[in-house]
């Protein structure tokens, strides 16, 4: 398989080689191969590509801004020329285009108005059947915001209804596809061991019985104290008085720990990066501690007090360290930056924790619990429900601007470092969209595991 997915390959390779000459066609290509999963292994031509082109469009002389690219589509009259709603398939990338911006880029805002309301007029007969199924998903959710697998996955299987598909993308793509599916099932089955070796879900009951580091959320305030400083000081003597449930957590950390060790012994690898880890985990541990307090005393604090918090419960900073920091691109000046609370990763964790908010509000509302993010931003702002709703979801959308003005300062991060934080944005928008808890209610997301990592794509052979 592997021997045909390279001869496959360069013919792809071969194919995109011989546009150059042609900008709108190499663009056409290089949309196709990001949409079908396989732009990653042609980084290097795509990259020369887009700079050539680029400097095309620097060199006129009509062009000195990026905003003067999309005042061509606008009319006299200062508003977007209603014949660009002619061209569905141009309106459908501007749509995607305009999930790009940045704060201050209004010219954007006004073309995302523009093509969000002319695509949802749009009626199926108006369009081809490829085209249809693209604007309805990209409706629902834009490329940018979406997870990359499952974007492909969908566009594997709608692209050989595109007029103008080649068959050698499609065929590498399925192969691709296939190869990378075949990976990650050999990764679930080490993690799906290692999980039910802890045997965690029968010694912490109350605990959701995923494949992830879990906290203890219920406990007494000194309880909870007292796993913090442990937690703080690595000190097991610390565990002791504790209940047993806090202490096969805290003892299951510890393996963790040990085992990472050992791994980045074994490849050589500095393990500074466990203190940095460590450092973070305290971190949230200090978190849930400040909202069980919270909780435990009736206070709804501010919106603002909330998100700072917030930010840290949500355990995206822990998640992405650990991920990153266990990673090829992994370093102290890497690491360092991490820890220091990047916008990036700070409008990442906000989004995460916002989301999560607004979608199981109602639910986690009939149990004691921590006043949530609507309930505080009610109380600061005064205002109803359904205006918290609608002023969380706007700073949703500013954060997301956030992600995209720090992916164009961040020139000295690598790229797929970059690439992991917005992807941790991409899985949040998809788990709790249309105010779906899809985290809670695991059986949402059997569909998408069955088309990710069970089900291979046919190849017609």
């Amino acid at each position: 398989m592997k021997k045909q997915a390279q001869m496959q390959k360069e013919d792809v390779r071969k194919i995109f080689q011989s546009s150059s000459s042609n900008i709108s066609q190499q663009l056409n290509f290089i949309d196709s191969l990001q949409r079908l999963g396989i732009s990653y292994h042609f980084e290097l031509e795509i990259d020369e590509a887009l700079e050539q082109i680029h400097n095309t469009f620097t060199n006129n002389k009509e062009i000195t801004t990026e905003e003067d690219i999309f005042k061509i589509f606008k009319s006299n009259r200062g508003s977007f020329d209603e014949k660009v709603s002619e061209d569905v398939q141009g309106m459908w990338s501007l749509y995607e285009t305009a999930h790009l911006k940045i704060h201050g880029e209004d010219i954007l805002d006004e073309a995302l108005d523009f093509t969000y309301a002319h695509l949802n007029s749009k009626t199926s007969n108006q369009m081809s059947t490829f085209l249809d199924a693209k604007v309805r998903q990209c409706l629902k959710n834009p490329l940018h915001k979406g997870v990359p697998r499952l974007e492909t996955r969908c566009y594997i299987s709608s692209y050989e209804e595109d007029p103008s598909h080649s068959k050698f993308f499609l065929n590498f793509a399925k192969l691709d596809f296939n190869m990378l599916q075949k990976m990650h099932q050999k990764e679930l089955a080490s993690i799906t061991k290692w999980w039910k070796k802890s045997d965690f879900a029968r010694k912490v009951p109350y605990a959701r019985d995923r494949m992830i580091l879990m906290m203890p959320i219920y406990g007494t305030v000194e309880e909870l104290e007292l796993f913090t400083q442990a937690i703080q000081r690595w000190d097991f003597s610390l565990i002791q008085p504790l209940p047993e449930c806090m202490k096969v957590v805290f003892n299951t950390i510890v393996e963790l720990w040990d085992e990472i060790e050992i791994t980045l012994v074994e490849t050589g690898k500095s393990n500074l990066v466990l203190q940095y880890i460590k450092q973070a985990f305290y971190k949230l541990a200090q978190s849930y501690l400040v909202e069980t307090k919270w909780g435990n005393e009736g206070i709804i604090p501010t919106y603002d007090e909330y998100k700072a918090n917030g930010l840290i419960s949500s355990t995206i900073p822990l998640s992405i360290i650990s991920f990153v920091g266990l990673g090829e691109f992994s370093n102290e000046e890497l690491l360092d930056w991490l820890s220091s609370e990047p916008t990036i990763v700070n409008a990442v964790s906000a989004i995460g924790r916002l989301a999560d908010d607004v979608s199981s509000h109602k639910f986690e509302q009939q149990r004691v619990h921590v006043a949530a993010a609507v309930e505080c931003c009610m109380k600061q702002y005064n205002m109803s429900q359904e205006e918290a709703y609608k002023h969380i979801n706007k700073d949703i959308e500013d954060f997301w601007m956030d992600i995209n003005e720090e992916f164009l300062k961040l020139d000295y991060i690598p790229n797929p470092v970059l690439e992991c934080i917005l992807n941790v944005a991409r899985i949040t928008e998809f788990t709790y969209e249309n105010y779906e808890d899809k985290y809670t209610n695991g059986e949402l997301l059997k569909d998408y595991v069955v088309a990710l990592l069970i089900d291979p794509i046919s190849t017609g052979r």
